[in-house]
């Protein structure tokens, strides 16, 4: 793997059903509502009724004192299991969206493999490797977080 390439891989198991973990997911616009990390979206392009084909601009916030935005592009989708993106700009990759039911509860997983962009991540990347990786699980812990109270709250 190239010092600047990373893959990641974050796992959820969230006390509510698929149906209703989905829309949340797939609501990116929303996602300043409820997750912490997320500071802005903003839709560039609108896509198909399931949103493939959609463009979202994301700012996000990190555990790190430095933003990170970067446009995502939906690839994939299959209702209620799978969402796909294709993100470049601060970063450019693949993240994967896999939502399993497990009786009432909803497995999700998340794949994160891409690459920094920005030449002081490329430089620094080999030497804070796990540093950048620390702050990818930071941001997603607050998301699982902020999910179950989203979830909790709308009952």
């Amino acid at each position: 793997m190239a010092a600047k390439q990373f893959n990641l891989m974050t796992e959820w198991r969230l006390d509510a059903p698929v149906e209703r973990v989905w829309p949340l997911l797939t609501s990116i616009e929303e996602w300043p509502l409820w997750w912490r990390a997320v500071n802005q979206v903003e839709r560039l392009k609108a896509g198909d009724a399931n949103g493939l084909g959609s463009i979202h601009r994301i700012t996000w916030k990190t555990a790190l004192p430095y933003q990170l935005t970067f446009d995502t592009r939906m690839t994939r989708i299959e209702p209620m299991s799978i969402m796909e993106g294709q993100a470049s700009g601060g970063l450019d990759g693949r993240g994967l969206w896999t939502l399993r039911p497990e009786g009432e509860r909803t497995h999700v997983r998340y794949d994160w493999n891409v690459e920094v962009t920005k030449p002081w991540m490329k430089i620094l990347a080999p030497i804070l490797r796990p540093v950048f990786a620390w702050n990818h699980n930071v941001v997603m812990g607050w998301g699982e977080e902020d999910i179950r109270s989203r979830l909790a709250a709308a009952g």
